[in-house]
This record gives structure tokens, C-alpha cells and sequence, in this order.
């Protein structure tokens, strides 16, 4: 879900944001700017996070330990933010444009433009996830994914359109959200929204085979694999299924519900420590209320 842009100097009041501490070396929740509208979460090196705007086109970078922070990729008027991802290797940030149908690359320390591409034929690009030689982008509304290369230097090539094939079938709404790698990162794993199933998706060919689960996980929306634990944001439904997949990744059991009293349409999740944080993205709320990120902790995981 959009909302309107929003203007620059909205930011210019919250450049640094305090925090209440915890008692575990991380904050227990982080605000954001006023009114930045987040949506997507990745943890950079040691302590750092970075979060994305739909409406403004920014990024914000703070301290999970001290819940400090600045605007880092200042707004870019006719931007989305959805999902982003950090390569550590060349300190870059890889973001999804949500309904902007861009692809968006920036310095990771400095936060300039390195790269932007334009993909006309996109419908909402979502959520992306890292391999060594690549970035995987998602469509929610083509059925197709993206994968821009990363050659050995660093030199990324124009994305590739990867059609599906398989058991992935769209429908009418949101389809393929979140994403992430399966064990040895050969294989991706893909949430349906609108249908609540996973998938295997082959990178390279797009043939995809449905991850049979005990009972589905509809309004999916970011995932996180950690081991053979997937956890799966259910946004609108305020909480986090935590699906243990099988030795071979093909069927998965909802074992548990991460709940938490501050989930306010949560979005996202990012790891630190042994901590998860996820996005508030609270799509029903008024344009300026206020806006955080909050720690969770699986006790089983």
C-alpha cells in the first residue's frame, strides 16, 4: 500500500532520534523520522540497520545498539522504497521501487546513487535478497522475477527477466512478497500474499515447487531463513510464523506465532544478534503518526 509523498523538509526535525534502552547491548524498540512511512528493514555490518520510505524515496541508517541514526539516502521524488538489502562486500544497498518499477543501487556509507534501472514493464517490484553473483527482485503483480548479476568486481549487469514455471500460479491481488535463500543458497524461497504458500524458486530457470506447510501463512509478506527456521511476517495480521522446514526444504510446519503488544502492521524483519527487528509500517494510521522498528526474540529459536 502507497500514501502520498511527502515533502523534504519533513525530515529536517528527526535526523537524530533517541531511544529507550535495553538491557541486552540492543535497543528494545527504535523510532524513525516522523511521518517516513517505512516499509523495509536489512542489518549492515556490526550494529547498523537500514530502513526504506515507500512515499519519499529515502533510507534511513541507525544503531541497533544505541537506536541512533540519520537520513542517510536523502528523498528521491518519484521513488518507492519497499525491500532493500545490503552487500557488505562492496558496501552497497540494493532496494526494491515498489510501484515506481525501478530498481535502485546506493552507496551503503555515503548513500549516492551507484545505480538505477527502470523496468516499465514491472507491476509492484517488492522485496529483494542477495547470492554471491546476484540480486533477486520480486514482482507482486507480473509473474516474473529479477535478477540484476554481480560480476567479481562489483560490476553489476541490466536486470534479466525470469519468467515462472512451475507450481506458482498468480491470482487476483498481491502474489510473491518476501524472499530469501534456502540452506546452501542454491535454491530461493518465495511467500504468496494473497494464498499464504511457499515456494522453491530456481534463480536461474524460474521453475518454481511449492513448499507443502500444514496450514497456510496468507498476508506473507518480508520472510527470514535462519537455519532450517523461516520466519514469515503475516503484516495485517500482526505477527511472525515460524515455519520449520524439512531437511530437504520441500514441506514446512507452522511450529509458532510471534506476537508482540507494539506490532503495528509489521512489514519486514532484519536480524541482529539474537534478536529479529521488524517494521511498523502502520498502513492504517494517519500520515502523521508516528513510526518505529521493535525487537523480537524467538524463545525456541
Amino acid at each position: 500500500m502507497l500514501r502520498k509523498a511527502l515533502p523534504i523538509t519533513v525530515l529536517a526535525f528527526a535526523l537524530l532520534v533517541p531511544a529507550a534502552p535495553a538491557g541486552s547491548g540492543a535497543q528494545s524498540s527504535i523510532p524513525l523520522p516522523q511521518e517516513f512511512r517505512p516499509e523495509g528493514i536489512a542489518s549492515g555490518k556490526g550494529d547498523q540497520f537500514y530502513v526504506g520510505s515507500i512515499p519519499l524515496g529515502a533510507v534511513y541508517r541507525g544503531s541497533y545498539r544505541t537506536g541512533e541514526g540519520a537520513v542517510l539516502v536523502p528523498p528521491h521524488p518519484g521513488r518507492n522504497h519497499t525491500g532493500l538489502k545490503v552487500d557488505t562486500r562492496f558496501d552497497r544497498l540494493f532496494v526494491s521501487g515498489g510501484a515506481s518499477k525501478g530498481i535502485y543501487v546506493y552507496d551503503a556509507n555515503t548513500g549516492a546513487d551507484v545505480a538505477s534501472f527502470s523496468l516499465p514493464d514491472a507491476g509492484f517490484i517488492n522485496d529483494v535478497v542477495l547470492t554471491r553473483n546476484a540480486a533477486y527482485f520480486t514482482d507482486s503483480l507480473v509473474e516474473q522475477l529479477y535478477r540484476i548479476g554481480i560480476r567479481g568486481n562489483g560490476e553489476l549487469t541490466p536486470p534479466q527477466r525470469i519468467p515462472y514455471s512451475g507450481d506458482l500460479q498468480f491470482t487476483t491481488g498481491f502474489n510473491v512478497n518476501g524472499i530469501d535463500t534456502l540452506g546452501g543458497n542454491r535454491r530461493l524461497v518465495v511467500v504468496q500474499s494473497n494464498t499464504g504458500k511457499l515456494f522453491q524458486v530456481n534463480g536461474s530457470t524460474g521453475a518454481t515447487r511449492e513448499i507443502t506447510l500444514d496450514t497456510p501463512v496468507p498476508m506473507g509478506d518480508g520472510i527470514l531463513r535462519r537455519g532450517s527456521t523461516l520466519y514469515v511476517v503475516q503484516n495485517r495480521i500482526n505477527r511472525i510464523a515460524a515455519v520449520e522446514l524439512d531437511p530437504r526444504e520441500r514441506s514446512g510446519v507452522v511450529d509458532r506465532f510471534l506476537t508482540d503488544p507494539r506490532f503495528d502492521v509489521p512489514t519486514t524483519i532484519a536480524p541482529f544478534k539474537d534478536f529479529i527487528y521488524a517494521v511498523n509500517a502502520r498502513f492504517d494510521r494517519p500520515d502523521d503518526d508516528d513510526d518505529d522498528i521493535v525487537q523480537v526474540r524467538d524463545p525456541a529459536g
